[in-house]
């Protein structure tokens, strides 16, 4: 058999084997295939964004100033945050300090296959200019176990120190942009995966990670199973002017996104001082 029969038959056995497990080879190095949808790969999904598609923000809305600012008596005593993700680039730090803004959370990582181009401009950039600053991961429980996803956040960028600056990682759990609402998991499942997450986040770091989702989302996908508010802070997200019920069992949110304009806003329940204390612990 010469070298270029081969060389043939081998690329065609890669081909099918490509094939048999499902993945595609148009997809980029390093990105987890959608199961079920090979063809799309891990992107960067923004805290919030299929919150906003499906709670009543239309997903290519123009982002400006003319969502209400929140009048919930609780802000009164809060600190004024903003997350950011890839799709800020290289943000203005001074600008968001002259702002107000006085912590940011910093997407890190995705699935098992993303991380964030701009995470350190953005997580360095924060913390050299003042602010407390922590990261956060966007679940995609359909794509690999929670232990998984824990280990590749606290690895690229999702760990924590006792700084007094760095918050604890924060699990964005939302609708799935890339297919069914739920992942395809079954209620307990679900609950299943995130304290999956949850428990290897605390072994790896000694922290519980903070809980970012929406009322709505955490009723329909774990159906109020389980009860993660002895040991999670929670990051609710709703844009309107109070933060309205919570999910199920909390009694009170740590930090609510009331607003995705012009960047995603949030205010930290509790003064400044409690913002330290948490991120010491």
């Amino acid at each position: 058999m010469s070298v270029s029969t081969r060389t043939a038959r081998s690329a065609v056995a890669v081909a099918a084997l490509v094939a048999a497990l499902g993945f595609s080879a148009l997809a980029p190095a390093g990105a987890d295939p959608i199961v079920g949808n090979p063809d799309v790969p891990v992107g960067d999904t923004a805290m919030g964004s299929q919150i906003a598609k499906h709670e009543g923000l239309a997903p290519d809305r123009a982002r400006n100033l003319t969502d209400p600012a929140p009048t919930d008596p609780q802000i009164m005593a809060s600190v004024a945050g903003i997350d950011v993700s890839g799709h800020q680039g290289n943000v203005n730090w001074q600008a968001q300090w002259n702002a107000g803004k006085r912590f940011a959370y910093v997407k890190a990582t995705e699935g098992t296959g993303y991380k964030n181009p701009y995470f350190a401009q953005q997580y360095n950039g924060s913390y050299n200019i003042g602010m407390v600053r922590g990261s956060y991961h966007f679940a995609l429980p359909d794509r690999s176990s929670g232990a998984a996803q824990a280990n590749y956040f606290v690895n690229n960028g999702g760990g924590w120190s006792k700084d007094g600056k760095t918050l604890p990682g924060a699990l964005d759990i939302e609708y799935n942009p890339y297919g069914a609402t739920c992942y395809g998991l079954s209620q307990q499942a679900m609950v299943n995966w995130i304290l999956d997450f949850s428990n290897t986040y605390k072994a790896r770091t000694g922290r519980y990670p903070m809980i970012y989702t929406s009322t709505s989302w955490w009723s329909t996908c774990t159906g109020n199973r389980g009860d993660f508010s002895n040991t999670n802070p929670l990051w609710v997200a709703r844009y309107a002017s109070s933060v309205g019920a919570l999910p199920h069992a909390w009694r009170f949110y740590t930090i609510w996104q009331y607003s995705e304009t012009p960047i995603d806003q949030n205010t930290f329940n509790g003064a400044y001082d409690r913002l330290v204390a948490m991120a010491n612990g």
